[in-house]
C-alpha cells in the first residue's frame, strides 16, 4: 500500500461485479474508489464491506477485461455525493448522477453526500395542503398531501410506468407555488426509460422535472444509490429554494431486489424471503426523508411505486413500506382487464393525510363527504357484482341493481380517464353527477346542508366544478359538464 496516495495492489479476486481487495485495514464503508488497470480507463467502485481482512468493493462500472492481479485500487477518502442546485432542472442524468442528456454536468451550488438523514422529529410540520395529481382516484378519494410518503403498490405487467410519467406531467399545486418534480426510475428496461424521455419531452414539463435513470442493466449498487440522489436534489430545491417538490421512486421493488444481491454478496444472514434482516431499516431512511419542515417554505412528497412480487399484498417489501408510510394507492388487474386507466382499486386505497389536506379553505367543503359516501356505494356495488355472480343478475332487486350500475358506472366515468388529466373540480362534479340517480335520504354520508345547497347550485345552472380554488391549467380545453361521458382511451404506455 501507498501511504501517501491509499493505493492498494491487493485485488485477490472479482466475482461478477464484487472486487475482493485484501488488507484494506485504512478502507471505510461507503468510500469511494478507482480502480486503475494499465491500458484501460478508470472504473469507479464502493466500498460495501469492511473487515480486518478485506474489503469488498461493488465495481460501478463494466468489469470485462478487469484483472484483479493487475489492479490498483485507490482508496480516495470520499463519500458518494451529488452537486445540487437549481441548475439540475431539466436535466436528466444515470442513477449515480452524471448526465445522460449530452450535455456537460450543471453548475453546483452545494455538493452534498447523498446519505443524507431523516427529519428531526421536532422540527416537522403537520402537513396541511394537497397536491393536485390530475388522477380522479388520488385527488378524489385518496388525496396527496405535501410532504405525505403514499406508495403506490402494483402488480406484474400493469400500465404503473405509465401511470407514474402521467403524475409527472400533470401534478402541480394550487396558488402558483414554485413546484418541480422529481423521478427516479430504478431497474427500468430500456423501453421504459425511453418512454419517460418521449414523455416529458412531448409534454414540455422536463423543464420542471430532474430524472434519474437507472437501467436494469446497470450495476445494482447504482440501483442503491439513485432513490439517494433524487432524494438530495429533492430536499435542496425543498428547503433551500422553498419548492413544492414530488418525488416518484420507480420501482422500489428493484431497490430491494439490489440490497438482496448486495446482502447475500456480502454474506450476511439473511431475513424473511432472502431479503436482508435490516430492509425495513433501508426503506424507512428513505421515506422518512419526506416531509416539511417548520421554518422552511417547501416540502419534499414521495409517491413510491413498487411492484408486488406474485400479487402479494404481505410480501416484505409491501409489507414493511405499509409500516413506514401513510397509506397505499393499490393497482387492480381486473380493472385493467376491463380497459380501465388507470386501475386504481379505491376499495383497498387509502391515504392517512387525506383529512389534513382537504376540506373548506383547502379544497372544498363537500370533498370529504362525497368521497365516503362514493367509497360507500362502490363498496355496495362491488358486493352486489359478487352476489349477482352467483345468483345472476336477474335475481337482484331494484336497489341492487342501482348499486351494480353505480359500480359499473363509477369505475367508467370517475376511474377512467384514460391520458387526460382532470382537475379537482372536475373529479367532484363527476362524483355529484353519478349520485343523481339516488335519492337525498340515501346520502347519508353527505351532510344536508351540502345536498341542499348542491340542488340550489343546480337550479342556478350551476355545476360546482370551479369551486376549488384552484387556477384552469394553461391552455387546457373548455371543461366539460359533470355528467359528460368520459374522454377517450388512450394507449397507457408501458407496463411495470
Amino acid at each position: 500500500m501507498d501511504l501517501l496516495t491509499r493505493r492498494l495492489r491487493t485485488a485477490a479476486a472479482l466475482v461478477g461485479p464484487l472486487l475482493f481487495v485484501e488488507r484494506a485495514r485504512h478502507a471505510h464503508y461507503g468510500e469511494l474508489v478507482r480502480i486503475r488497470l494499465a491500458g484501460a480507463p478508470d472504473r469507479r467502485g464502493q466500498v460495501i464491506d469492511v473487515s480486518e481482512e478485506r474489503a469488498l468493493v461493488q465495481v460501478l462500472d463494466d468489469t470485462h477485461g478487469l484483472a484483479p492481479s493487475r489492479a490498483e485500487v485507490e482508496l480516495t477518502g470520499e463519500v458518494a455525493t451529488l452537486g445540487v442546485g437549481r441548475a439540475l432542472l431539466g436535466r436528466v442524468f444515470d442513477g449515480s448522477g452524471r448526465p445522460l442528456d449530452g450535455h456537460p454536468a450543471p453548475l453546483a451550488e452545494e455538493i452534498l453526500p447523498i446519505q443524507g438523514s431523516v427529519m428531526n422529529v421536532v422540527r416537522r410540520a403537520k402537513p396541511s395542503e394537497f397536491i393536485e395529481t390530475g388522477i380522479s382516484a388520488i385527488d378524489g378519494m385518496n388525496t396527496l398531501v405535501r410532504g405525505q410518503k403514499l406508495p403506490i403498490f402494483s402488480c406484474a405487467g400493469l400500465p404503473v410506468h405509465a401511470l407514474a410519467a402521467q403524475i409527472v406531467r400533470h401534478a402541480r399545486v394550487p396558488g402558483g407555488e414554485p413546484f418541480a418534480v422529481v423521478l427516479a426510475a430504478v431497474g427500468a428496461p430500456f423501453r421504459d426509460v425511453d418512454y419517460y424521455l418521449r414523455s416529458f419531452a412531448e409534454s414540455g414539463t422536463l423543464d420542471r422535472t430532474v430524472a434519474f435513470l437507472n437501467r436494469a442493466d446497470d450495476p445494482p449498487i447504482e440501483r442503491l444509490m439513485t432513490p439517494r440522489c433524487a432524494l438530495t436534489a429533492a430536499e435542496h430545491l425543498a428547503f433551500r429554494h422553498g419548492v413544492q417538490v414530488l418525488v416518484v421512486l420507480s420501482d422500489m421493488t428493484a431497490y430491494c431486489e439490489a440490497l438482496r444481491e448486495v446482502a447475500l454478496a456480502r454474506e450476511e444472514i439473511p431475513g424473511r424471503r432472502g431479503y436482508p434482516g435490516d430492509l425495513y431499516t433501508d426503506l424507512a431512511g428513505l421515506y422518512e426523508r419526506a416531509g416539511r419542515l417548520q421554518d422552511r417554505p417547501g416540502s419534499v412528497t414521495q409517491l413510491p411505486i413498487l411492484t408486488m412480487p406474485d400479487d402479494d399484498i404481505t410480501h416484505p417489501i409491501p409489507d414493511l413500506t405499509g409500516y413506514v408510510t401513510e397509506g397505499q394507492i393499490v393497482l387492480s388487474r381486473d380493472l385493467d382487464r376491463k380497459g380501465i386507466f388507470p386501475p386504481i382499486d379505491v376499495l383497498p386505497s387509502l391515504s392517512r393525510l387525506m383529512n389534513l389536506g382537504i376540506g373548506a379553505g383547502r379544497t372544498r367543503d363537500d370533498h370529504r363527504g362525497l368521497s365516503d359516501q362514493l367509497y360507500a356505494f362502490y363498496a355496495r356495488g362491488c358486493d352486489v357484482r359478487r352476489m349477482a355472480a352467483i345468483i345472476g343478475e336477474a335475481g337482484l332487486g331494484d336497489d341492487e341493481r342501482r348499486y351494480l350500475r353505480f359500480a359499473d358506472r363509477f369505475e367508467a366515468e370517475l376511474i377512467h380517464q384514460g391520458g387526460a388529466a382532470r382537475t379537482l373540480g372536475e373529479t367532484l362534479g363527476r362524483g355529484w353527477a353519478l349520485l343523481e340517480e339516488f335519492p337525498d335520504d340515501a346520502l347519508a354520508r353527505i351532510p344536508p346542508a351540502i345536498v341542499a345547497r348542491r340542488h340550489e347550485e343546480r337550479s342556478h345552472g350551476a355545476n360546482g366544478d370551479h369551486t376549488d380554488g384552484i387556477a384552469p391549467r394553461p391552455g387546457e380545453p373548455a371543461r366539460r359538464g359533470a355528467g359528460s361521458t368520459p374522454p377517450p382511451r388512450e394507449a397507457p404506455g408501458p407496463g411495470g
